[in-house]
């Protein structure tokens, strides 16, 4: 079993013609590269198991079978664009399973030859031989089918140990050719010829009609002819019966006008179908024909135009006229009048082409890359069977007239006006397309919205990329046919809807304006299967969320996804793909946002009610406000400057179920005695006509400590609470130490209010008085107490005497 598939062989040859894209690497076991090392020897390392070997433009200049014989898995060698001298095919001898052997562009003279059973490609092209190094053993190698040689002769003799070989494809490079002898290619067995001659000398005539005698497909590069036309052999038509060739192709021709009509009038004779000349150049002017000698051959190429002929197609590329005085037209009406299916006139500087008198057989005319105007074919009625036209490359402006053009052609499914100059503004200009037209490529050109006014109605495929494109208009066309569209760079600002395009499939609308695509795309183009929109300016924002979600439900419609969807705004997300972008649903959802902030809100107001509620937060705004309106009150009412002195030497509060306790303890006990106590009591000095707030904040005020006698009884009254808050108030807001709290009963945890967390911080962070139940103890309460309000009051005699009257009203009202 042979190491590699006979496919894999000829791919690895194939790529030896493109060698020079491969980097000089070894690339795994199988494939060695080291071309382009500047080597001058075979290198000794590399790996035994090499199949493909690339050794090629290096300056090797001689090879040994020692450097070969160990890669015996060997079957690709490429040894060409190295300065090798002589070959001898013993070197590889070792190298039973070698297949693709290339030794071109080398300066090898001599071959010792040696038979290589499984080679199928050898060339040795484009090297110093004199005759054709064809050996004796070349006739037992039956694997081959490429062969290449080169000499600067040709003897009858030389291709007789092949003749019997059925090669695919001979290559002969014949530089500085000198000799051929008439009918030595004949007798090559090939299906596919190739003859180069050299730049700077005359071809063979007699090479070229045996080289057409020899194989179906013929190629001769460099036709050059430098002598006068008269001393060019005139071909008898008596030699076409031997013509095999049906693919011709002749690339680099510099020949004298005269000698091409001879030419061309051989081949139009011949079993030629296909003719490709490529890089033609017309010698000129006119060398030694007289005007008497060129109108006949003209005569007689109308004539054998006119004729019926085995030519299907004529490609001329590149053509140059270097005739100084040349009627164009005479030419034009031979290329119109050619009854052959295709014809392509490429790259020819050509201006103007006929429209053909009578009924034209052409189906494919490609004109491309010319001077080509408005006036082609206008109110031409002969092109009846054109299918495919290629107009693209020229200077076409107007795509009204355009449409004029193909109005007659019945058969026309195929234009390509691309890369022209076409405008069209819709100014009351009606177009008139074919009917037949189902494919029309109008990309690269000058076109703008209005375009969409002058479009075939039967159109399938339409190509609008590269132009001035900035909206697609609604209802001015109905496209129902269109099934592609390409709009790529253009001006779109967004998708374009599917109302006018009913089946569309197809949409490429890369390279354009578009920030955010509209998510509803799919759902108005529902046949839609493949959406080309990468490589715009895409803000990602919350609007492109939606297009992004597109394409999770689109099932790989967006083509390019994900490399081709980058965003372009704002700054900090440049460069991110749109995959990778994410905002979370409440940022984007407008009504969802709405919602959530008036739930939030409602949350927030009830939670705030809830605490107001709980802490009593009103009773408490309540209280601050009746404070502050006493305190801006009192300001008003005495002088400036005049502040408010102590009278008491405490304000006691207490609960009325407590006042017993009061009235029979804690009062005569204060009051009597030496230094005696002056108390604040409000059934005796709250003053007549004042508010009860009022009268508590101005006995707090007044009084240099405030007792409060806790109870059970004491947190259930309301009062109690009001005189305790603006004590605690005082407390603060004096920085003063005026508070005295008495412990009457104790009092559970589980009975004070929530609204009474001032009495419940006080309790646990100040110290208080505890009424004992032993008598015993009394004293020693009474002597605590009254240390605590120890204090000379700065009150004269006189204030004394007015405030006791004040008080004696009170008790008598």
């Amino acid at each position: 079993m042979r190491p590699l598939t006979n496919i894999y062989i000829f791919a690895c040859a194939f790529t030896f013609t493109l060698w020079n894209n491969i980097q000089p690497t070894v690339e795994n076991e199988f494939i060695a590269n080291y071309s382009n090392r500047l080597l001058t020897n075979v290198p000794k390392n590399i790996p035994v198991h090499t199949q493909v070997l690339d050794l090629s433009h290096n300056s090797i200049s001689g090879i040994d079978i020692s450097e070969f014989m160990y890669l015996s898995y060997l079957q690709v060698l490429n040894l060409s664009h190295n300065v090798i001298m002589v070959l001898d095919f013993s070197v590889f001898v070792f190298n039973g399973n070698l297949e693709y052997l290339d030794l071109s562009h080398n300066n090898i003279l001599k071959v010792c030859c040696l038979t290589l059973a499984y080679l199928r490609h050898l060339d040795l092209s484009f090297n110093k031989f004199t005759a054709l190094p064809i050996c004796e053993e070349f006739g037992n190698m039956f694997h081959l089918e490429y062969l290449g040689l080169s000499a600067t002769m040709i003897r009858r003799s030389d291709f007789r140990y092949i003749k019997h070989l059925r090669l695919r494809t001979v290559f002969l490079t014949l530089g500085n050719f000198s000799l051929y002898e008439p009918q030595s290619l004949t007798a090559l067995n090939t299906s596919n010829l190739h003859i180069a001659f050299a730049a700077n000398q005359n071809f063979s005539f007699s090479l070229l009609y045996d080289g057409m005698s020899t194989s179906e497909n013929l190629k001769i590069v460099n036709l050059i002819y430098t002598m006068s036309y008269k001393d060019f052999p005139t071909p008898s038509l008596m030699l076409l019966k031997k013509i095999k060739t049906t693919d011709l192709m002749l690339d680099t021709v510099d020949l004298q006008w005269a000698i091409i009509l001879q030419i061309f009038l051989l081949i139009w004779y011949s079993p030629v179908e296909h003719l490709t000349v490529r890089n033609l150049t017309f010698q000129g002017p006119l060398g030694d024909l007289t005007e008497y000698e060129f109108l006949p051959l003209l005569s007689s190429l109308e004539q054998l135009i006119s004729l019926d002929s085995s030519m299907k197609a004529l490609t001329l590329e590149r053509v140059r006229n270097k005739i100084y005085y040349f009627n164009q037209e005479v030419l034009y009406r031979q290329f119109s009048e050619m009854n052959i299916a295709r014809l392509t006139i490429y790259d020819a500087y050509m201006p103007h082409m006929l429209c053909p008198n009578r009924t034209s057989s052409f189906q494919y005319l490609n004109f491309s890359h010319n001077a080509l105007t408005d006036e082609l074919f206008q109110n031409c009625g002969t092109l009846i069977d054109l299918k495919l036209l290629i107009l693209q490359w020229n200077k076409f402006e107007s795509l009204a007239k355009v449409s004029f053009m193909t109005s007659r052609m019945k058969s026309l499914k195929y234009l390509d006006m691309s890369n022209n100059l076409l405008r069209h503004n819709g100014a009351d200009v009606q177009c008139q397309w074919a009917e037949s037209l189902t494919e029309l490529d109008l990309s690269s050109n000058q076109l703008a919205d209005a375009v969409f006014e002058c479009l075939p109605v039967n159109i399938k495929k339409l190509d609008l990329q590269s132009n001035q494109i900035s909206s697609v208009p609604k209802g001015v066309v109905d496209l129902k046919s269109l099934e592609e569209l390409n709009l790529a760079s253009n001006r779109l600002a967004d998708l374009p809807g599917c109302s006018d395009f009913p089946s569309l499939q197809f949409l490429n609308i890369e390279m354009n304006l578009i920030l955010t695509p509209s998510a509803d795309f799919f759902q108005s183009c529902p046949r839609v299967r493949e959406l080309q929109a990468g490589h715009n300016p895409f803000k990602c924002s919350c609007e492109l969320q939606d297009f992004i979600r597109l394409e999770r439900r689109a099932g790989g419609k967006l083509f390019g996804w994900p490399s081709a969807y980058v965003c372009e705004y704002p700054e900090g997300l440049r460069g991110t793909e749109l995959k990778d972008f994410h905002l979370n649903e409440l940022a984007c959802n407008t009504t969802l946002l709405l919602v959530t902030a008036l739930l939030l809100t409602l949350v927030l107001v009830a939670v705030v009610a809830f605490l107001c509620i709980y802490l009593d937060v009103p009773w408490y705004v309540r209280m601050t406000w009746q404070w502050t309106q006493t305190k801006r009150r009192a300001w008003h009412n005495h002088p400036k400057g005049q502040e408010a002195a102590l009278q008491f030497h405490a304000f006691i509060s207490y609960s009325e179920r407590d006042a017993l306790w009061v009235k029979n303890e804690l009062i005569p006990n204060l009051e009597k005695g030496e230094g005696c106590v002056q108390l604040c009591v409000h059934e005796r000095n709250f003053i007549p006509g004042k508010s009860i707030v009022e009268n508590i904040i101005n006995c707090i005020e007044k009084s240099y400590k405030s007792i409060f006698v806790l109870s059970p009884n004491f947190v259930q009254s309301e009062w109690c609470h009001y005189e305790l808050y603006f004590a605690h108030h005082k407390l603060f807001n004096e920085n003063s130490n005026s508070l005295i709290l008495i412990l009457l009963e104790p009092i559970p945890p589980y009975v004070i209010p929530a609204r009474y967390h001032k009495l419940k911080a006080l309790m646990a962070k100040r110290t208080y008085l505890e009424w004992p139940k032993e008598r015993s103890k009394h004293a020693l309460f009474w002597a605590n107490l009254r240390a605590a309000i120890n204090i000379n009051l700065p009150i004269p005699i006189e204030a004394n005497e007015q405030q006791s009257d004040v008080t004696s009203t009170s008790s008598i009202s």
